[in-house]
């Protein structure tokens, strides 16, 4: 199987694979072992197929639950479901009309600010806590094939999920910021017929740059979380083991499991 990151999918957004990128001490994150993604929910048999051969073994789920009731997973045959709520609701808005979220798309710069709350909150709330610690135990159980982790649009709580994987890989800061950005390029051809749809409906300058900050991702949202662990934890290595309580055998293991 080809060492690529953008998987050739074609009733998905956002599937990629977190292989080959280099650790601070030289090794390199194992292809085909981890993978992020935007929802499952109108996969073809192409992309099952696709994600079977991999294989993907572990299907993990950050939605809230009225967002798996509403669009189920299809879910490879190779692969085990386990639904891991980062929030109680879809805090993100990605799942949202925009007739659900009006209001609040009609002030300036509110889109921006509902991000950065939203990953204030990835940091700090249980349900999020519990979500990202369960996904480092699955991890750690995943002897064979691939683990795969999504949300709706694969961009915030998955962000926030393989910011933190890839942290307790010791994958360099830089290097995740490029693969969180990533998202905006991975995305630009859906985020860009759909802003212009909204023009075309009459929608306000307004709108339109509200649902842009909710549809793409920016530094200063995964920023607004590193704010929120160094002033609480010192550094992501504190959060990884004082918050979400990996030990250093957790994070030994973890990294014998995934690099090579």
């Amino acid at each position: 199987m080809n060492n690529q990151r953008l998987l050739n999918i074609q009733n998905g957004q956002n599937f990629r694979d977190l292989g080959g990128y280099e650790t601070t001490n030289g090794h390199h994150v194992k292809w085909h072992k981890i993978i992020r993604s935007g929802s499952l929910a109108n996969l073809n048999h192409h992309d099952l197929q696709l994600l079977a051969n991999i294989p993907v073994t572990l299907d993990l789920d950050f939605r809230a639950p009225e967002e798996v009731k509403r669009s189920q997973d299809h879910v490879p045959n190779t692969a085990t479901y386990h639904h891991l709520p980062v929030f109680k609701s879809d805090e993100t808005d990605a799942s949202h009309s925009d007739e659900e979220i009006a209001d609040r798309m009609a002030q300036a710069g509110n889109g921006y600010r509902h991000m950065l709350d939203v990953y204030r909150r990835m940091a700090t709330v249980e349900t999020a806590k519990a979500a990202y610690q369960e996904m480092f135990r699955l991890l750690l159980e995943n002897n064979d094939g691939a683990t795969l982790f999504h949300c709706t649009a694969g961009k915030d709580r998955t962000g926030m999920g393989a910011f933190l994987i890839l942290s307790a890989l010791q994958v360099p800061m830089e290097t995740i910021k490029q693969d969180y950005l990533l998202t905006n390029e991975a995305t630009y051809d859906f985020r860009h017929n759909w802003l212009q749809m909204l023009r075309a409906e009459g929608e306000s300058d307004t709108v339109v740059e509200n649902r842009r900050a909710l549809g793409s991702v920016s530094l200063d949202y995964l920023q607004q979380a590193l704010t929120i662990i160094k002033n609480n934890f010192g550094d992501v290595d504190h959060y990884l083991t004082d918050y979400l309580q990996l030990t250093q055998g957790d994070l030994t293991d973890l990294r014998h499991q995934y690099l090579e």
